[in-house]
Protein backbone atom coordinates (compact mmCIF):
# COMPACT_ATOMS: atom_id res chain seq x y z
CA UNK A 1 0.00 0.00 0.00
CA UNK A 2 1.18 3.46 -0.86
CA UNK A 3 1.69 5.91 2.39
CA UNK A 4 -0.55 8.92 2.20
CA UNK A 5 1.74 11.56 3.10
CA UNK A 6 -0.49 14.28 5.21
CA UNK A 7 -1.36 17.68 3.42
CA UNK A 8 -1.28 20.90 5.10
CA UNK A 9 -5.25 20.77 6.03
CA UNK A 10 -4.34 17.31 8.03
CA UNK A 11 -1.54 19.02 9.22
CA UNK A 12 -3.46 22.35 10.54
CA UNK A 13 -6.29 20.19 11.97
CA UNK A 14 -3.98 18.67 14.13
CA UNK A 15 -1.62 21.56 15.39
CA UNK A 16 -5.53 22.64 16.13
CA UNK A 17 -6.21 19.85 18.48
CA UNK A 18 -2.97 20.31 20.19
CA UNK A 19 -4.09 23.84 20.86
CA UNK A 20 -7.34 22.90 22.03
CA UNK A 21 -6.18 20.47 24.57
CA UNK A 22 -3.11 23.26 25.53
CA UNK A 23 -0.25 21.26 23.90
CA UNK A 24 1.61 23.96 22.61
CA UNK A 25 5.00 22.15 22.90
CA UNK A 26 3.73 19.77 20.91
CA UNK A 27 2.05 21.96 18.41
CA UNK A 28 5.69 23.96 17.88
CA UNK A 29 7.21 20.47 17.38
CA UNK A 30 4.74 19.42 14.99
CA UNK A 31 5.84 23.05 12.98
CA UNK A 32 8.97 22.58 12.87
CA UNK A 33 8.62 19.28 11.30
CA UNK A 34 6.41 20.78 9.12
CA UNK A 35 9.13 23.86 8.11
CA UNK A 36 11.48 20.68 7.65
CA UNK A 37 9.47 18.40 5.07
CA UNK A 38 8.04 18.95 1.85
CA UNK A 39 4.84 20.25 3.12
CA UNK A 40 5.26 23.76 4.20
CA UNK A 41 3.03 25.49 7.02
CA UNK A 42 0.47 27.91 5.30
CA UNK A 43 -0.20 31.36 7.84
CA UNK A 44 -3.41 29.17 9.43
CA UNK A 45 -1.16 26.76 10.95
CA UNK A 46 1.46 29.40 11.83
CA UNK A 47 -1.86 31.78 13.34
CA UNK A 48 -3.19 28.67 15.13
CA UNK A 49 0.75 28.11 17.16
CA UNK A 50 0.87 31.50 17.55
CA UNK A 51 -2.17 31.96 19.42
CA UNK A 52 -1.63 29.26 21.32
CA UNK A 53 1.59 30.44 22.50
CA UNK A 54 0.01 34.20 23.28
CA UNK A 55 -2.57 31.96 25.63
CA UNK A 56 0.37 30.06 27.37
CA UNK A 57 1.77 33.76 28.10
CA UNK A 58 5.02 32.69 26.14
CA UNK A 59 4.96 35.84 23.86
CA UNK A 60 8.69 36.21 23.05
CA UNK A 61 8.39 32.88 21.28
CA UNK A 62 5.23 33.72 19.32
CA UNK A 63 7.48 37.27 18.30
CA UNK A 64 9.81 35.17 16.96
CA UNK A 65 7.21 33.04 15.21
CA UNK A 66 5.54 36.63 14.05
CA UNK A 67 9.28 37.61 12.53
CA UNK A 68 9.91 34.04 11.11
CA UNK A 69 6.36 34.66 8.76
CA UNK A 70 7.69 37.61 7.49
CA UNK A 71 11.26 36.12 6.52
CA UNK A 72 9.27 33.66 4.76
CA UNK A 73 6.64 36.07 3.13
CA UNK A 74 3.91 33.98 5.03
CA UNK A 75 0.98 36.43 4.63
CA UNK A 76 -0.34 37.78 8.38
CA UNK A 77 -3.72 38.55 8.68
CA UNK A 78 -6.36 40.24 11.00
CA UNK A 79 -6.33 36.52 12.97
CA UNK A 80 -2.54 36.86 13.20
CA UNK A 81 -2.19 40.66 14.40
CA UNK A 82 -4.86 40.42 17.20
CA UNK A 83 -3.40 37.00 19.01
CA UNK A 84 -0.58 39.35 19.31
CA UNK A 85 -1.90 42.21 20.41
CA UNK A 86 -4.20 40.42 22.72
CA UNK A 87 -1.35 38.81 24.28
CA UNK A 88 0.91 41.90 24.47
CA UNK A 89 -2.25 43.75 26.35
CA UNK A 90 -2.36 40.66 28.36
CA UNK A 91 1.38 41.41 29.49
CA UNK A 92 1.11 45.58 29.69
CA UNK A 93 2.80 45.64 26.73
CA UNK A 94 1.16 48.63 25.96
CA UNK A 95 4.01 50.61 23.26
CA UNK A 96 4.71 47.49 22.00
CA UNK A 97 0.65 46.46 21.45
CA UNK A 98 -0.24 50.07 19.99
CA UNK A 99 3.42 50.18 17.58
CA UNK A 100 2.00 46.29 16.27
CA UNK A 101 -1.93 47.63 15.75
CA UNK A 102 -0.44 50.94 13.85
CA UNK A 103 1.43 48.51 11.80
CA UNK A 104 -1.47 45.98 10.72
CA UNK A 105 -3.10 49.37 9.72
CA UNK A 106 -0.35 50.55 7.65
CA UNK A 107 -0.39 47.21 5.81
CA UNK A 108 -3.66 47.53 4.79
CA UNK A 109 -5.60 44.87 6.66
CA UNK A 110 -8.42 46.09 8.14
CA UNK A 111 -9.72 45.39 12.01
CA UNK A 112 -12.96 43.49 12.91
CA UNK A 113 -15.10 43.19 15.59
CA UNK A 114 -12.73 40.71 17.69
CA UNK A 115 -9.92 42.60 17.40
CA UNK A 116 -11.40 45.84 18.39
CA UNK A 117 -13.31 44.03 21.06
CA UNK A 118 -9.99 43.10 22.54
CA UNK A 119 -8.21 47.17 22.51
CA UNK A 120 -11.22 47.71 24.24
CA UNK A 121 -10.90 44.99 26.77
CA UNK A 122 -7.26 46.20 27.36
CA UNK A 123 -8.15 49.83 27.67
CA UNK A 124 -10.82 49.19 30.04
CA UNK A 125 -9.19 47.07 32.14
CA UNK A 126 -6.50 49.36 32.92
CA UNK A 127 -9.16 52.06 33.17
CA UNK A 128 -8.03 54.07 29.84
CA UNK A 129 -11.75 55.06 29.29
CA UNK A 130 -10.92 58.14 26.75
CA UNK A 131 -8.70 56.03 24.87
CA UNK A 132 -11.57 53.21 25.07
CA UNK A 133 -14.17 55.94 23.58
CA UNK A 134 -11.27 56.39 20.63
CA UNK A 135 -11.21 52.77 19.69
CA UNK A 136 -14.93 52.85 19.49
CA UNK A 137 -15.28 55.64 17.70
CA UNK A 138 -12.57 54.82 15.32
CA UNK A 139 -14.68 51.60 14.57
CA UNK A 140 -17.30 52.93 13.69
CA UNK A 141 -15.70 55.38 11.23
CA UNK A 142 -14.25 52.66 9.82
CA UNK A 143 -17.91 51.10 9.23
CA UNK A 144 -16.99 48.22 11.69
CA UNK A 145 -21.15 47.94 13.30
CA UNK A 146 -19.88 47.85 17.66
CA UNK A 147 -21.84 44.18 18.98
CA UNK A 148 -23.56 43.65 22.33
CA UNK A 149 -19.94 42.33 23.53
CA UNK A 150 -18.27 45.66 22.60
CA UNK A 151 -20.82 47.93 23.72
CA UNK A 152 -21.01 46.19 27.05
CA UNK A 153 -17.03 45.95 27.59
CA UNK A 154 -17.03 49.68 27.66
CA UNK A 155 -20.24 49.46 30.32
CA UNK A 156 -18.06 46.80 32.35
CA UNK A 157 -15.18 49.68 32.21
CA UNK A 158 -16.81 52.57 33.24
CA UNK A 159 -18.58 50.59 35.99
CA UNK A 160 -15.08 49.51 37.34
CA UNK A 161 -14.83 53.09 37.40
CA UNK A 162 -17.72 54.26 39.21
CA UNK A 163 -19.07 56.16 36.56
CA UNK A 164 -22.55 54.28 36.39
CA UNK A 165 -23.72 57.54 34.44
CA UNK A 166 -21.22 57.03 31.66
CA UNK A 167 -22.45 53.46 31.81
CA UNK A 168 -26.34 54.12 31.14
CA UNK A 169 -25.03 56.29 28.27
CA UNK A 170 -23.15 53.73 26.18
CA UNK A 171 -26.21 51.24 27.01
CA UNK A 172 -28.44 53.83 25.80
CA UNK A 173 -26.49 54.25 22.85
CA UNK A 174 -26.21 50.68 22.03
CA UNK A 175 -30.44 50.49 22.10
CA UNK A 176 -30.45 53.71 19.91
CA UNK A 177 -28.10 52.27 17.11
CA UNK A 178 -30.58 49.24 17.36
CA UNK A 179 -28.05 46.27 19.25
CA UNK A 180 -30.26 44.56 21.72
CA UNK A 181 -28.96 44.40 25.61
CA UNK A 182 -28.31 40.60 26.81
CA UNK A 183 -28.32 39.29 29.95
CA UNK A 184 -24.25 40.38 30.80
CA UNK A 185 -25.81 43.78 29.52
CA UNK A 186 -28.61 44.43 32.03
CA UNK A 187 -26.22 42.13 35.00
CA UNK A 188 -23.22 44.82 34.51
CA UNK A 189 -25.46 47.58 35.22
CA UNK A 190 -27.41 46.01 37.84
CA UNK A 191 -23.97 45.44 39.65
CA UNK A 192 -23.04 48.89 38.95
CA UNK A 193 -26.08 50.47 40.57
CA UNK A 194 -25.92 48.05 43.38
CA UNK A 195 -22.13 48.95 44.08
CA UNK A 196 -23.20 52.94 44.37
CA UNK A 197 -26.21 51.80 46.51
CA UNK A 198 -28.68 53.01 44.47
CA UNK A 199 -31.27 50.07 44.32
CA UNK A 200 -34.30 51.45 42.75
CA UNK A 201 -32.06 51.46 39.40
CA UNK A 202 -30.86 48.13 39.61
CA UNK A 203 -34.51 46.98 41.05
CA UNK A 204 -36.08 49.30 37.69
CA UNK A 205 -33.48 47.22 35.27
CA UNK A 206 -34.00 43.69 36.50
CA UNK A 207 -37.79 44.25 36.66
CA UNK A 208 -36.86 45.25 32.72
CA UNK A 209 -35.44 42.18 31.71
CA UNK A 210 -38.45 39.51 31.89
CA UNK A 211 -40.74 41.72 29.71
CA UNK A 212 -37.81 41.86 26.91
CA UNK A 213 -37.39 38.40 26.96
CA UNK A 214 -34.11 37.90 28.90
CA UNK A 215 -34.09 35.78 32.50
CA UNK A 216 -31.95 36.70 35.28
CA UNK A 217 -28.72 34.52 35.90
CA UNK A 218 -27.15 33.58 39.05
CA UNK A 219 -24.81 36.16 38.65
CA UNK A 220 -27.64 38.92 38.04
CA UNK A 221 -29.48 37.50 41.53
CA UNK A 222 -26.42 37.31 43.30
CA UNK A 223 -25.78 41.67 42.25
CA UNK A 224 -29.35 42.48 43.32
CA UNK A 225 -28.47 40.34 46.80
CA UNK A 226 -25.32 41.77 47.57
CA UNK A 227 -27.25 45.54 46.84
CA UNK A 228 -30.04 44.36 49.33
CA UNK A 229 -28.12 43.26 52.03
CA UNK A 230 -25.55 45.95 51.95
CA UNK A 231 -28.85 48.16 51.77
CA UNK A 232 -30.01 46.75 55.40
CA UNK A 233 -33.00 45.88 52.77
CA UNK A 234 -33.00 42.24 54.81
CA UNK A 235 -36.35 41.11 53.88
CA UNK A 236 -36.05 41.95 50.10
CA UNK A 237 -32.99 40.27 50.06
CA UNK A 238 -34.72 37.06 51.31
CA UNK A 239 -37.62 37.47 49.02
CA UNK A 240 -35.82 37.64 46.29
CA UNK A 241 -33.53 34.75 47.02
CA UNK A 242 -36.86 32.86 47.04
CA UNK A 243 -37.93 33.96 44.00
CA UNK A 244 -34.66 33.00 42.23
CA UNK A 245 -35.24 29.28 43.37
CA UNK A 246 -38.87 29.94 42.50
CA UNK A 247 -38.22 30.39 38.58
CA UNK A 248 -35.28 27.49 38.88
CA UNK A 249 -32.47 29.38 39.23
CA UNK A 250 -29.40 27.49 40.78
CA UNK A 251 -27.63 29.50 43.91
CA UNK A 252 -24.01 28.94 43.81
CA UNK A 253 -21.48 29.32 46.63
CA UNK A 254 -21.15 32.81 45.85
CA UNK A 255 -25.15 33.27 46.24
CA UNK A 256 -24.66 31.61 49.77
CA UNK A 257 -21.66 33.29 50.39
CA UNK A 258 -23.91 36.55 50.08
CA UNK A 259 -26.42 35.41 52.16
CA UNK A 260 -24.40 34.45 55.23
CA UNK A 261 -22.49 37.66 54.85
CA UNK A 262 -25.21 40.22 54.36
CA UNK A 263 -26.86 38.04 57.41
CA UNK A 264 -24.00 38.59 59.53
CA UNK A 265 -23.46 42.25 58.45
CA UNK A 266 -26.98 43.36 59.35
CA UNK A 267 -26.68 41.31 62.99
CA UNK A 268 -28.93 38.14 61.99
CA UNK A 269 -26.15 36.14 63.15
CA UNK A 270 -28.57 33.20 64.81
CA UNK A 271 -30.30 33.42 61.15
CA UNK A 272 -26.84 32.94 59.32
CA UNK A 273 -26.05 30.03 61.11
CA UNK A 274 -29.42 28.65 60.74
CA UNK A 275 -28.76 28.97 56.90
CA UNK A 276 -25.51 27.39 57.06
CA UNK A 277 -26.63 24.27 59.22
CA UNK A 278 -29.57 23.82 56.64
CA UNK A 279 -26.78 23.97 53.74
CA UNK A 280 -24.84 21.39 55.73
CA UNK A 281 -27.72 19.27 55.82
CA UNK A 282 -28.60 19.10 52.33
CA UNK A 283 -24.98 18.13 51.24
CA UNK A 284 -24.29 21.70 49.92
CA UNK A 285 -20.54 22.22 49.78
CA UNK A 286 -19.24 24.73 52.47
CA UNK A 287 -15.87 26.27 51.93
CA UNK A 288 -13.70 27.70 54.24
CA UNK A 289 -15.03 31.69 53.43
CA UNK A 290 -18.08 30.38 54.33
CA UNK A 291 -16.68 29.30 57.94
CA UNK A 292 -14.70 32.76 58.06
CA UNK A 293 -17.76 34.84 57.59
CA UNK A 294 -19.43 33.04 60.53
CA UNK A 295 -16.04 32.88 62.88
CA UNK A 296 -15.83 36.52 62.05
CA UNK A 297 -18.94 37.27 63.12
CA UNK A 298 -19.71 35.25 66.17
CA UNK A 299 -16.00 36.47 67.66
CA UNK A 300 -17.38 40.33 66.91
CA UNK A 301 -20.29 39.35 68.73
CA UNK A 302 -18.41 37.96 71.72
CA UNK A 303 -19.98 34.51 71.32
CA UNK A 304 -16.51 32.37 71.20
CA UNK A 305 -17.70 29.58 72.27
CA UNK A 306 -19.58 29.11 68.82
CA UNK A 307 -16.70 30.32 66.70
CA UNK A 308 -14.43 27.49 68.65
CA UNK A 309 -17.01 25.10 67.40
CA UNK A 310 -17.01 26.33 64.05
CA UNK A 311 -13.26 26.08 63.78
CA UNK A 312 -13.34 23.00 64.91
CA UNK A 313 -15.50 21.59 62.51
CA UNK A 314 -13.23 23.06 59.83
CA UNK A 315 -11.00 19.67 59.74
CA UNK A 316 -14.12 17.52 60.17
CA UNK A 317 -15.41 18.44 56.62
CA UNK A 318 -12.10 18.22 55.23
CA UNK A 319 -11.20 22.11 55.19
CA UNK A 320 -8.01 23.78 56.01
CA UNK A 321 -8.21 27.05 57.64
CA UNK A 322 -6.54 29.66 56.08
CA UNK A 323 -4.76 32.93 58.00
CA UNK A 324 -7.68 34.89 57.93
CA UNK A 325 -9.38 32.29 59.93
CA UNK A 326 -6.37 31.74 62.10
CA UNK A 327 -6.23 35.88 62.45
CA UNK A 328 -9.42 36.11 63.06
CA UNK A 329 -9.81 33.75 66.16
CA UNK A 330 -6.44 35.04 67.36
CA UNK A 331 -8.04 38.14 67.34
CA UNK A 332 -11.16 36.70 69.56
CA UNK A 333 -9.31 34.96 71.73
CA UNK A 334 -7.11 38.36 72.32
CA UNK A 335 -10.36 40.25 73.18
CA UNK A 336 -11.51 38.09 75.59
CA UNK A 337 -8.00 38.05 77.34
CA UNK A 338 -7.17 34.22 76.60
CA UNK A 339 -3.51 35.33 75.21
CA UNK A 340 -2.34 31.80 76.32
CA UNK A 341 -4.60 29.82 74.14
CA UNK A 342 -4.08 32.79 71.25
CA UNK A 343 -0.36 32.40 71.71
CA UNK A 344 -0.88 28.35 71.44
CA UNK A 345 -3.23 28.82 68.29
CA UNK A 346 -0.60 30.94 66.38
CA UNK A 347 2.46 28.64 67.03
CA UNK A 348 0.03 25.90 65.74
CA UNK A 349 -0.86 27.96 62.53
CA UNK A 350 2.79 27.90 61.72
CA UNK A 351 3.24 23.87 62.48
CA UNK A 352 0.25 23.60 60.04
CA UNK A 353 1.83 25.26 56.85
CA UNK A 354 -0.13 28.76 57.59
CA UNK A 355 2.38 31.39 57.86
CA UNK A 356 1.40 34.41 59.45
CA UNK A 357 1.29 37.45 57.88
CA UNK A 358 1.79 41.01 59.06
CA UNK A 359 -2.04 41.10 59.74
CA UNK A 360 -1.73 38.56 61.90
CA UNK A 361 1.53 39.50 64.07
CA UNK A 362 -0.12 42.86 64.33
CA UNK A 363 -3.56 41.11 65.84
CA UNK A 364 -0.96 38.58 68.09
CA UNK A 365 0.55 41.67 69.29
CA UNK A 366 -1.79 44.15 69.69
CA UNK A 367 -3.39 41.44 72.17
CA UNK A 368 -0.77 40.95 74.03
CA UNK A 369 0.20 45.07 74.50
CA UNK A 370 -3.53 45.20 75.25
CA UNK A 371 -2.91 43.11 78.15
CA UNK A 372 0.14 44.97 79.17
CA UNK A 373 2.24 41.94 78.53
CA UNK A 374 4.82 44.33 76.90
CA UNK A 375 8.14 42.18 76.88
CA UNK A 376 6.12 39.43 75.48
CA UNK A 377 4.77 41.40 72.81
CA UNK A 378 8.28 42.18 71.84
CA UNK A 379 9.83 38.89 71.47
CA UNK A 380 6.83 38.57 68.91
CA UNK A 381 7.40 42.24 67.99
CA UNK A 382 11.39 40.81 66.97
CA UNK A 383 9.82 37.54 65.36
CA UNK A 384 8.20 39.77 62.69
CA UNK A 385 10.91 42.26 62.47
CA UNK A 386 13.23 39.17 61.16
CA UNK A 387 10.44 38.13 59.18
CA UNK A 388 10.18 41.52 57.09
CA UNK A 389 6.84 42.72 58.44
CA UNK A 390 6.27 46.40 59.69
CA UNK A 391 3.42 47.71 62.45
CA UNK A 392 0.44 49.09 61.12
CA UNK A 393 -1.27 51.98 62.37
CA UNK A 394 -3.41 50.55 64.96
CA UNK A 395 -0.12 48.90 66.47
CA UNK A 396 1.75 52.25 66.49
CA UNK A 397 -0.48 53.93 68.42
CA UNK A 398 -0.23 51.36 70.80
CA UNK A 399 3.29 51.27 71.16
CA UNK A 400 3.57 55.27 71.00
CA UNK A 401 1.67 54.82 74.58
CA UNK A 402 4.56 52.23 75.37
CA UNK A 403 7.56 54.77 74.79
CA UNK A 404 5.56 57.15 77.15
CA UNK A 405 5.69 55.34 79.71
CA UNK A 406 8.44 52.90 79.46
CA UNK A 407 10.58 54.85 77.25
CA UNK A 408 13.36 54.70 79.39
CA UNK A 409 14.29 50.92 79.47
CA UNK A 410 17.11 50.98 76.76
CA UNK A 411 16.15 47.55 75.20
CA UNK A 412 12.83 48.41 74.85
CA UNK A 413 13.77 51.53 73.00
CA UNK A 414 16.30 49.47 70.47
CA UNK A 415 13.08 46.89 69.75
CA UNK A 416 10.68 49.27 69.00
CA UNK A 417 12.66 51.22 67.33
CA UNK A 418 13.45 48.36 64.42
CA UNK A 419 9.76 47.77 64.68
CA UNK A 420 8.35 51.23 63.95
CA UNK A 421 8.66 53.04 60.63
CA UNK A 422 11.19 56.29 60.82
CA UNK A 423 8.75 58.55 60.39
CA UNK A 424 5.89 57.14 62.63
CA UNK A 425 4.97 59.95 64.73
CA UNK A 426 5.38 59.59 68.38
CA UNK A 427 9.25 58.41 67.59
CA UNK A 428 10.60 61.80 67.79
CA UNK A 429 9.32 62.70 71.36
CA UNK A 430 11.31 59.71 72.72
CA UNK A 431 13.87 60.39 71.50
Amino acid sequence: MREIEPDVVMYGTIVNGLRRTGNTIRAVSLLRIMEEGSCKPNNVVYNTVIDSLCKDRMMDDALKLFSKMNEQGIRQDVVTYTSLIHGLCNFGRWKEATRMFREMLDRGIAPNVRMYSVLLDACTKEGKMKEAEGVLGVMIQRGVDPNVVTYSTVMDGYCLQGHIDEAMRVFNTMVERGVHPNVFSYTILINGYCKKMKMDEAMHLFQEMPPRELQPNTETFNAMLQGLFRSSRCGAAQELFNEMQAVGIIPNSQTYGILLDGLCKNGHISEALSLFHIMERNGLDLNVVMYNILIDAFCKDKKLHTARALFSNLSSMGLDPDFKTYTMMIQGLCEEGLLLEAKELFVKMEHNGCLPNDVTYNTIIRGFIGQHKCYEALILIEEMVQRGFSADASSCSLIVDILSTKGQDPALREVIKKFMPKDSHGMHDVE
